[in-house]
């Protein structure tokens, strides 16, 4: 399983979270080992997202950076936003595939970009609000995404005519977008509250409430919602009841800024490995979690690295691969008239 992490410092994060073959009373559960780490931007770093060998980061210097985990190098870099990087989302078809088919950026210019994964080629740039994008999120099936932006717009992307279908006005500005690992419903975060929508018809189903402000969400199975933020707490919510089905209070001594869910759905070997949760904070600290103990009277991480700097993302995969990511040489894509293949 590898976490890779941003941070303030412009400093870029990876590690490996490994389970030793042969345990014994006095070794860990679990080992992060550090894979890499050094100032790959030229300003705070403020998105990543993890698929299979790849990993992306994307910068308030207008740059989305490439990185190949196995060689723990950095291979490329794109500059088609004219803003601030603010989403990375990568899309795979199936968690089986080993190897990402697109990637989906938001920028503070109020764009999207899609680019084909594989080789990294820039497809088309839609134009979706008239300010910065905040997040996106893709449908499992690849057909379409949602973004949500400054300018308080929910808008949704036509993936494979590769433009904007429609943008409507919140009642107030969502910072989180997400689908469910379904696609059956998708959720929003704005300030303390995160709501949750039929994704038919966008239809709002109720309302979470949290005690201070959501910073960052990640789906789970069974129906469960982890969100993290200014109240440094790690929360599940049952999304069918909308109640707290458990949490882990004062999970960090600072705001969470990310989360990642590592389970069967993303790769992992259920049988092998607990179900387990990550969280990255602004004290900097990227700590592990097996959410069964969660019910426990002071639960403890089954294992932490600090970094030493002000964490402000957090991406992670469980998906193996011997195949390593390459970069386009400019050539407008595999496709002519639509930004993703139609077989999506």
């Amino acid at each position: 399983m590898t976490l890779v992490a941003g941070s303030y410092e412009k400093f870029i994060w990876g590690f490996k979270l490994k389970t030793p073959k042969h345990r014994t009373l006095e070794t860990p559960s679990q080992t992060l080992k550090p894979l890499f780490s050094y100032p790959s931007h030229r300003a705070p770093i403020k998105s990543v997202a993890v698929s299979g060998p790849v990993a992306v980061s994307g910068g308030a210097d207008d740059t989305i950076k490439i990185y190949d985990i196995s060689s723990s190098s950095e291979i490329g870099t794109l500059t088609d936003h004219n803003g601030a990087i603010t989403a990375l989302s990568f899309y795979n078809p199936s968690p089986s595939l080993s190897f990402p088919r697109n990637l989906l950026s938001g920028s503070d210019d109020g764009c999207v970009c899609i680019y084909d994964a594989d080789p990294f080629v820039h497809l088309k740039t839609i134009s979706v609000h008239k300010r910065g994008v905040s997040d996106l999120s893709i449908h499992p099936m690849g057909k379409l995404a949602l973004s949500v932006g400054r300018d308080s717009c929910l808008g949704m992307l036509n993936l494979v005519r590769g433009k904007r279908s429609f943008c409507c006005r919140l009642d107030k500005e969502a910072s989180i977008v997400k689908f469910d690992l379904e696609g059956k419903r998708f959720f929003m975060g704005t300030e303390e509250k995160v709501s949750v929508h039929d994704s038919e018809d966008a239809r709002l189903v109720f309302e979470m409430e949290n005690q201070k402000r959501v910073l960052c969400v990640a789906p789970g199975e069974s129906g469960l919602l982890f969100t993290g933020g200014e109240d440094r707490t790690v929360t599940a919510w049952d999304t069918m009841t909308g109640k707290v089905a458990y949490c882990i209070e004062d999970a960090h001594s600072a705001r969470v800024k990310g989360l990642v869910v590592l389970g069967s759905r993303n790769g992992g070997d259920a049988a092998e490995s607990p179900y387990l949760v990550a969280s990255a904070s602004s004290d900097g600290f990227i700590r592990v979690w097996d959410m069964r103990m969660a019910k426990k009277e002071n639960p403890k991480p089954l294992v932490e690295a600090n970094t030493k700097s002000r964490l402000t993302c957090l991406a992670g995969s469980s998906v193996k691969s011997f195949r390593k990511p390459v970069v386009g040489n400019g050539i407008q894509g595999k496709v002519q008239d639509v930004a993703l293949e139609e077989d999506l």
